[in-house]
């Protein structure tokens, strides 16, 4: 089975047990989707970084950890990915909700949840951060990662559209 294939069938299995009110999707299906949202996450910002730093001068923004790995992701801890340039920071912690998946805090089923911080040095000293929602939503369509502003409300597809414009307002 592919993984769309993988993907879709939890999609369907989610769905029918929300309408059922039931829940009984496969967990070992739910954790390998983790791990695969995990990696996805890594590799948005991988993307941006990468083109970011092909802008500018080599290394200057940063991206930790800089590789990531299925058998990096820790799913009942909270994951760190954090993007830093000259002292602005972006923090994404993301980690598993308590049960296999959630419409808690999002109203498309999620199987990730998370928060990403910004901020720089300005913010601190005024004591202020900004920080968004993110989930990694499964539907019929796919697992996909969603950006969640609080205050607009706001959604988004997470991409490096939405990091650069976040990141923008730090210089």
């Amino acid at each position: 089975m592919t993984p769309d294939e993988a993907i879709s069938l939890l999609a369907r299995q989610i769905d029918a047990e929300r309408r059922s009110g039931q829940l009984s999707v496969n967990a070992e299906e739910v954790a390998s989707l983790r791990r695969l949202g995990a990696c996805q996450l890594h590799a948005i910002c991988t993307s941006f970084i990468e083109s970011l730093n092909g802008k500018i001068p080599p290394s200057t923004a940063h991206l930790s950890p800089a590789l990531y790995s299925r058998k990096m992701f820790q799913p009942s801890a909270l994951n760190l990915i954090q993007i830093s340039s000259q002292g602005r920071e972006m923090q994404i912690l993301f980690q598993s909700p308590a049960q296999l998946f959630s419409t808690d805090k999002f109203p498309i089923p999620y199987l990730l949840e998370g928060e990403l911080r910004v901020y720089n040095q300005r913010m601190l000293d005024r004591l202020e951060t900004r920080s968004y929602g993110l989930f990694f939503c499964v539907n019929h369509e796919g697992a996909f990662w969603r950006f969640f502003d609080w205050r607009g409300p706001r959604t988004a597809p997470l991409d490096s559209r939405v990091l650069t414009s976040l990141m923008e307002r730090l210089f």
